[in-house]
């Protein structure tokens, strides 16, 4: 597995630079505290990993091979990306008429809800788990047999997928730190808050609109 792994970094190093639902909720939560945005960013990865162990199992082929599978994950899907982006209008819309500085302490999420909003986004995205089952199967060498030593090998190939990207996003919430007092001036909080909501809610109706 040594002799894949380059290409395995390179090819996650490719898909966090990939602008998704994931990377707008991160960035979001960093704006109230670094806190909230690593235990986003943590809840991301776990859902990463669970996609992954999943795919490990063989349990993400029946989003493929289901229509009704997917259609149930991909309706989860929309209703939680819609979901976020109206709570983050809302949060615009209140911020409207309040002291930004006191109204970013209140906004602050708690640590366990940063991290299920960061788990919640990921699970409920049925096109991370059909990603997976293409994905980590490229990397497992043909030398690798079927059975256990196969579904230890695309385990461990989550596990530093996972940990490759809480990396690589937790330089997005130190970089959302450091412009951190930019970025909470009023006008453009409110233009940030409004960006992600719209963003959020447009993806979660491409996602119920495609065929």
């Amino acid at each position: 597995m040594l002799s894949t792994l380059p290409a395995f970094l390179a090819a996650c190093l490719l898909i966090a630079a990939s602008p998704g639902p994931s990377t707008i909720l991160i960035i979001r939560n960093a704006l109230r505290g670094r806190r909230a945005g690593m235990m986003t960013v943590l809840g991301n990865e776990t859902g990463v990993f669970v996609w992954g162990l999943c795919a490990a199992l063989g349990l993400t082929t029946l989003l493929q091979a289901s229509r009704l599978a997917y259609d149930g994950m991909r309706i989860a899907g929309v209703a939680v990306l819609v979901g976020f982006g109206v709570h983050t209008l809302r949060q615009a819309r209140r911020a409207d008429g309040a002291d930004l500085a006191g109204a970013a302490a209140d906004a602050a999420p708690r640590p366990w809800r940063a991290y299920r909003s960061g788990l919640l986004l990921n699970l409920a995205n049925p096109k991370a788990g059909v990603f997976a089952m293409a994905f980590l199967p490229q990397f497992v060498p043909p030398s690798v047999p079927a059975g256990v030593p196969h579904f230890a090998a695309m385990t461990a190939l989550a596990g530093v997928w996972a940990v490759f990207e809480t990396g690589y996003y937790a330089a997005y919430v130190w970089g959302v730190g450091r412009l951190r007092r930019v970025l909470e001036r009023p006008g453009a909080r409110r233009r940030l808050e409004r960006i992600s909501g719209c963003v959020l809610i447009a993806l979660g109706v491409g996602l119920a609109v495609e065929s």
